[in-house]
C-alpha cells in the first residue's frame, strides 16, 4: 500500500491546467513542520513536498488559502516515468485541527 497522510500548508500554487485528455491538474508546494517521537527522543521534522491534484479535486485544491494547516491524503509517485523525484498526489484534504493533528503518517 502506498498512502501518505500529512498535516501541511500550501506555500505556493499554480494556475489550473488541463491534460491533453481534458483532465484538470493543479500543482502546489506543501510545507510541513512538526516534532516526532523517534528512538525515545523528540525530532524536529521540516520538509517541503511538491503536490498535484487531478480531476474534480483540483479546483478545490487551488482554493486552499496559503498558510492554512490542512490534512492531506494521497500517495507518492515519480514525477514522470524517467524521474527519480517524487510527487505527492493528493486525493483528499480537510482542514486540520493544528494541535490535535500535528503528525505525519507514512504507511507502506
Amino acid at each position: 500500500m502506498n498512502q501518505l497522510i500529512v498535516v501541511a500548508s500550501v506555500v505556493e500554487k499554480s494556475v489550473l491546467r488541463y491534460t491533453p485528455a481534458g483532465i484538470p491538474i493543479a500543482t502546489a508546494t506543501l510545507i510541513h513542520d512538526s516534532k516526532q517521537e523517534q528512538a525515545g527522543g523528540q525530532r524536529q521534522v521540516e520538509f517541503e513536498v511538491p503536490a498535484i491534484a487531478a480531476g474534480e479535486i483540483s479546483k478545490r485544491f487551488l482554493e486552499i488559502e496559503l498558510g492554512v494547516s490542512m490534512i492531506f491524503t494521497g500517495f507518492l509517485a515519480r514525477k514522470n516515468r524517467n524521474s527519480k523525484s517524487l510527487v505527492f498526489h493528493v486525493t483528499e484534504f480537510q482542514e486540520a485541527e493544528v494541535e490535535a493533528r500535528n503528525e505525519t503518517n507514512l504507511l507502506d
